[in-house]
């Protein structure tokens, strides 16, 4: 295979042995900078580039399963409402993948919502928030009777189901337009901009108010298929004052130890599959189990029972598991038929993404817990800390599960769930004010921000970052089994890609100005994860520090909220467990 270059000819094993030799020498990044850096050959003129101009009441970013509700149900309140996608209706994101939808059937289920909650309460160590685990349980089985309606359960295909109710309601849409950041003015969401992908065109939309369906994101991995999903809401509105939580915690998606492209492929297989029910099913899944066990045994786990891992012998310790959601066999993705997760691939032992049954956790890099991160929300209905802004989905950190994964299915419903809470808010919300004019001033500065990297002469590409970034934050020793020393080691180079690469990002087209922003994204996410992961010092759920292995109840009683402060900085505060934000 040979090796990538950038423009000016060094590969990237190059450049890391240059950078090893530097470390040697104490002598900074800083000067190799004019090694990497390329000329911007653009393909575009930046002076063509069209203007478009659209208005609403609500705007809905995203076209996932909480991107679908929310329009469907701001639509239905009485509003006007238009969605926004980066990608295709019901075809992006991780929508597609999921399979599994849990609905909550108070006449056929053994227990009562309350033990519904205060169960998911013991698996989630305290880490969830009731208000939300409660709408899940309370709504998840009036969604699906809506789903069902529409024909989602008919196809492995989501598209075709979720453009129904769209169609019939004519709601407006418009796919492959990144949407890059959230306008503010007044103390209050004046509308949204970003570009379109496949044209040389710039669109500013005014509305009300503006639902984030954005998803989460990672650090683009191999082994699952969120390349596309790099928490572009969350940091969109971070930039104008929301706070944002659920930083420390992480995605335990196991893939293939001996082949990630094949992890991949699998996922994929997933598209063949049709969705289906879940019912109460509560585990404490999809930790750091794997990787603890990788980090000190060398050797990738085979799925099977306890002490079957080919002769490896098992780390004991590590995570704690409550003792009455401990598993006796493999995790979910176990042999086909158990606990209504079955593999794509048929071998028996083998999950989705692991062929040959050989699994680490951590194909998911950079994503957490489905609900543990996002947008902080102030009340039950999805609003932000932001006026007019609320979120919902993956895209709002709700806390409905907590720091682990504790009921299947329950993703994708609380996606449908919070959409449909946050589409009739955002209504309601619209209702009260007047449409804001967007002033000439903010719309050249936004769009100033947007075209940099097309404008620059000279500077970085984003796949040359992306790459240093995930060399910085995917190794099992940075991102899943924390201490101290390698996270600020890791938090130094990150700040100087924040501070070196990311004003000089370029970009030749629009495609490419698509990865730039992608690219700026990620880097303020994992600086939200290294310093989050810094501040939680203990260990809880999906959070795993080595030199403070245990659970703290004394000091961490709560979550960790990110946010600007007046200069500009980030800060980091405590919120307690069960309360709402300040």
């Amino acid at each position: 295979m040979s090796e990538m270059k950038n423009s000016e000819g060094i590969s990237r094993r190059s450049f890391l042995g240059l950078s090893a030799g530097i470390a040697t020498s104490a002598i900074t990044m800083g000067s190799i900078t004019s090694l990497v850096m390329a000329k911007n050959i653009t393909k575009i003129d930046v002076k063509t580039i069209l203007d478009e101009e659209y208005e609403t009441d609500v705007l809905v970013i995203g076209s996932g399963m909480a991107g679908l509700f929310a329009s469907v149900k701001a639509h239905d309140a009485g509003a006007r409402v238009m969605m926004v996608s980066k990608g295709r209706l019901g075809s992006s994101g991780q929508t597609p993948f999921a399979k599994g939808i849990f609905a909550f059937d108070k006449d056929k289920e053994k227990m009562s919502i309350d033990d519904f909650v205060n169960s998911v309460s013991k698996s989630a160590l305290g880490t969830n928030n009731p208000v939300f685990t409660r709408q899940l349980a309370e709504h998840s089985l009036d969604r699906v009777k809506e789903l069902k309606q529409w024909g989602f359960f008919d196809s492995a295909l989501y598209n075709m189901s979720f453009s129904k109710p769209m169609k019939d309601r004519d709601i407006p849409l418009i796919e492959r337009v990144m949407i890059t950041n959230l306008i503010k003015e007044n103390e209050k969401i004046v509308g949204a901009a970003g570009f379109s992908v496949d044209e040389n065109k710039i669109i500013v939309f005014k509305a009300k108010s503006v639902i984030l369906c954005t998803g989460a994101g990672g650090f683009k991995p191999n082994g699952f298929p969120i390349g596309d999903l790099t928490h572009d809401g969350t940091i969109m509105a971070y930039k104008i004052g929301a706070k944002v939580t659920g930083k420390e915690w992480n995605d335990g998606h196991p893939g293939s130890s001996e082949n990630a492209a094949a992890t991949f492929d699998n996922w994929h297989g997933m598209f063949e599959k049709k969705p289906e029910t879940t019912s109460v099913d509560i585990h404490h899944d999809l930790g750091v189990d794997l990787n603890y066990q990788a980090y000190y045994t060398g050797g990738p786990l085979k799925m099977g029972p306890p002490n079957m891992n080919n002769n490896i012998a098992l780390k004991q310790g590590g995570p704690y598991v409550p003792e009455e959601f401990k598993r006796s066999g493999p995790p979910p993705g176990g042999p086909k038929g158990e606990r209504k997760r079955p593999p794509h691939d048929e071998k028996e032992g083998a999950g989705p993404g692991m062929p040959n049954g050989s699994a680490v956790g951590g194909s998911s890099a950079g994503l957490a817990i489905h609900k543990s991160e996002g947008i902080v929300p102030i009340n039950d209905k999805c609003e932000s800390t932001v006026k007019g802004l609320f979120a919902a989905g993956d895209a709002l950190g709700s806390y409905m599960s907590g720091g682990i994964y504790t009921q299947i299915g329950s993703s994708l419903a609380g996606s449908a769930v919070q959409g449909a809470i946050a589409g009739v808010a955002a209504a309601q919300y619209s209702k009260s004010i007047e449409t804001s004019e967007i002033s000439a001033k903010k719309i050249i500065e936004v769009k100033t921000e947007i075209l940099a990297p097309l404008k620059r002469d000279k500077g970085f590409s984003p796949a040359w970052v992306t790459q240093t970034l995930q060399g910085i934050m995917i190794p099992n020793f940075v991102l899943y089994i924390k201490k101290e020393s390698m996270l600020k080691a890791a938090l130094a180079y990150i700040e100087e890609l924040r501070d070196q690469n990311m004003p000089l990002l370029i970009a030749s087209d629009m495609h490419e100005l698509r990865l730039a922003h992608e690219t700026i994204n990620m880097i303020i996410s994992a600086q939200m994860k290294l310093e989050a992961s810094l501040m939680r010092k203990e260990s809880r759920c999906s959070h795993y520090r080595l030199d403070y292995p245990n659970i703290d109840e004394k000091n961490w009683q709560a979550w960790i909220n990110i946010y600007k402060d007046k200069n500009g900085k980030m800060k980091l505060e405590k919120q307690a467990f069960g309360t709402w934000p300040l």
